[in-house]
């Protein structure tokens, strides 16, 4: 029998509520963590698909038009903060695995301080600029009205929905990922229940229209934000701000600056990835209304064929942060190891289900026997490569995320959406016609797969950490 090691007694001793990612079985690990952080982004989709059915059910397609335009502003306004919450949450992951909870603390004060500061003065500005904002994108007159009372009050939600995620961004950095998909099922629960009382004006509640449902979403993220907060001091977890602890809201110096500069390229990524999609989406429209009905009901199917991968990477940069602060590097690469297995695993699982049911699913959004059921199954096959391709990738950039390099990844980004998929498309359209707009998806995520894995194993940012050269692993050195 070995002997024990005694810095793991240690940290098993003082390991926190929830998951411990510095000790014990990695992949087993990854997968439990992962699960409950799958279930909060699908309930989050849930939810803002019951908010649309109620929508269209009870206003009209016009008001449903209305939401489509106005949630796409609220997207692009949430990248100003998306940024800076993965940030805090890198740092705040190093500090804890460290056992430096005061220093974790301090991380997660200034990123609240920070970023729901930053939303109170994007919603006071999106308030007073709704109109504007809503000219700038040519909104049709016929639901120009039911857009602008739907984003005034979505702006208004801004700084809740804000706090509320950098809570649960927070839990996840200290190995908690189940309170946050309870406090999920709470507001899910509430906002497709109260939808209609607030539409309609059924019993006590005043008739409000788009204004209600908007209304609604605000309620139920404020509550669900209330609710964690709530079991945080109750079970007196380690995000809990006490006494002087408040005066870490008004941000310090030092963590400020480490959330500005590394927020930023993160926020940057994202607003990469959503123009090339609108880009995307304008060459798409170019074929014509039936090829725009398919890829429309792709974009459905994509959002949720993302969601496995996209759990895993948030699970994945969690450890690896922990075990970065904790100087468990070995730890690190056998983490990137079973994400990669896992990942690839539960995406090729999710397309296998997906194909067999195309049909079906298919039906929901374009209606059974639609013409453009066929051509939406091909998108779909010769797609998958990409999806597969992206959640590889994500675990690395999740890794290199949690060392602050942050940068390289937004090259790839820009090269791998713009440059190489779109230099695919333009230079092979003329003799394959559409067929390249699909096949440039998978063009460029394989790009971007690879560009990112010489990035993580090649990188000289691995000089700074002490690592090897070179980044070498193997699935079957992965305990658990």
């Amino acid at each position: 029998m070995s002997e024990a090691n005694p810095l793991e007694e240690i940290l098993i001793e003082e390991a926190p509520v929830g998951h411990d990612f510095i000790v014990g079985p990695i992949l087993k690990t990854l997968v439990l963590f992962s699960l409950p952080t799958l279930g909060t982004n699908l309930l989050q989709s849930f939810g803002m698909t019951a908010n649309a059915i109620w929508i269209g059910q009870l206003l009209g397609e016009d008001a449903l038009a209305a939401t489509a335009s106005a949630n796409m502003i609220m997207f692009l306004a949430f990248t100003a903060v998306w940024g800076f919450s993965l940030a805090t949450n890198v740092k705040m992951g190093q500090f804890f695995g460290a056992r430096d909870v005061v220093s974790a603390r301090r991380s997660f004060g200034t990123g609240i301080g920070f970023c729901v500061g930053l939303s109170l003065i994007v919603a006071v500005a999106g308030w007073i600029f709704t109109e504007e904002v809503l000219t700038l994108l040519s909104t049709p007159v016929q639901i120009r009205q039911f857009a602008a009372d739907y984003l005034r009050i979505t702006f208004i939600s801004m700084p809740f929905s804000t706090f509320s995620m950098l809570i649960a961004v927070g839990l996840r950095s200290v190995g908690d990922a189940k309170t946050p998909f309870y406090a999920m099922i709470l507001t899910s629960v509430i906002g497709t229940a109260l939808n209609p009382f607030l539409i309609l004006g059924i019993g006590p509640f005043p008739e409000l229209g788009i204004t209600g449902s908007a209304l609604t979403m605000t309620l139920a993220n404020f509550i669900g934000a209330l609710a964690m907060i709530a079991w945080i001091y109750w079970r007196d977890l380690p995000l809990r701000l006490r006494g002087s602890e408040f005066a870490f809201l008004l941000t310090e110096r030092d963590e400020l600056k480490y959330v500005i500069t590394k927020g930023v390229p993160m926020g940057a990524m994202m607003v990469i990835t959503s123009s090339a999609t609108l880009v995307m989406l304008g060459l798409v429209n170019r074929e014509g209304a039936l090829t725009a009905a398919a890829y429309g009901a792709m974009i459905q199917v994509w959002n949720y064929i993302q969601m496995p991968a996209m759990a895993v990477s948030i699970t994945v940069s969690a450890m690896a942060a922990q075990n970065i602060g904790a100087g468990r590097h070995d730890r690190v690469a056998q983490t990137v190891a079973a994400g990669l297995g896992v990942s690839a695993a539960l995406t090729i699982s999710l397309f296998v289900i997906l194909i067999a049911l195309a049909d079906i699913i298919l039906s929901l959004f374009l209606g059974k026997g639609s013409s453009a059921i066929p051509l939406a199954e091909h998108i779909q096959l010769v797609t998958s490569w990409a999806y597969i391709f992206n959640g590889l990738m994500m675990i690395m950039v999740g890794v290199l995320r949690s060392y602050g390099v942050v940068v390289i990844s937004l090259v790839i980004s820009a090269l791998s959406l713009y440059a190489g998929r779109l230099a695919f498309y333009f230079l092979l359209y003329p003799a394959i016609g559409a067929e390249a707009l699909w096949l440039s998806f998978d063009f460029g995520a394989a790009m971007a797969l690879v560009l990112t894995w010489l990035a993580y194993s090649r990188g000289k940012w691995r000089l700074g950490f002490g690592l090897p050269k070179t980044a070498s692993f193997s699935l079957k050195a992965v305990p658990g």
